[in-house]
């Protein structure tokens, strides 16, 4: 199997899992953003694959906009009035394995850039890990969120009250 064809593989199951967690995702609201993840996986896919057949890539306007779609999902679950709390806790494995699957796709472009020869393979391989880095930004800042109730105390801006 060379790199093209593992890359696809991996498009193809990271679709295949946001697809799934978007099923299985409790607040529908939340749902969109696997949804997306999953389109651009989709176009991920379809990229590697015409790379594959020797085809040159043209990414023109080629971006993904998970960064800002977020943002403006919980942004509308914040003035609809849903609590958080009320689905954080069955949620967060499904981030944290989302944002795994990123990480492992974003390092494994940058090294494939790294190797290749064609100009436009390294353009294509570091627009895509630049895409997957998008994502696991995405997906971090998600864990993070849903984490804050368990470190809320650790903040550093309690540190310096004074003790009794």
């Amino acid at each position: 199997m060379n790199a093209f064809e593992y890359a696809m593989q991996m498009e193809q199951d990271g679709r295949k899992f946001y697809l799934e967690q978007a099923a299985r995702m409790p607040e529908k609201t939340l749902a969109r953003i696997f949804e997306q993840l999953a389109k651009d996986e989709e176009k991920h896919y379809q990229i590697f694959k015409a790379l594959k057949e020797g085809k040159d890539t043209d990414l023109t306007g080629f971006k993904t906009e998970i960064l800002s779609s977020t943002k403006n999902i919980f942004q509308e679950m914040k003035d609809s009035g849903k609590k958080f709390d009320d689905f954080a806790t069955e949620v967060k494995s499904a981030w944290t394995e989302a944002r795994e699957i990123e990480d492992k796709s974003e390092k494994f472009y940058r090294e494939q850039a790294s190797k290749a020869e064609d100009k436009n393979q390294v353009d294509t391989w570091n627009v895509i890990a630049d895409e997957e880095h998008k994502h696991w930004v995405a997906m971090d800042h998600i864990v993070r969120f849903l984490d804050r109730p368990n470190h809320w105390l650790e903040d550093a801006e309690w540190s310096n009250l004074e003790s009794y």
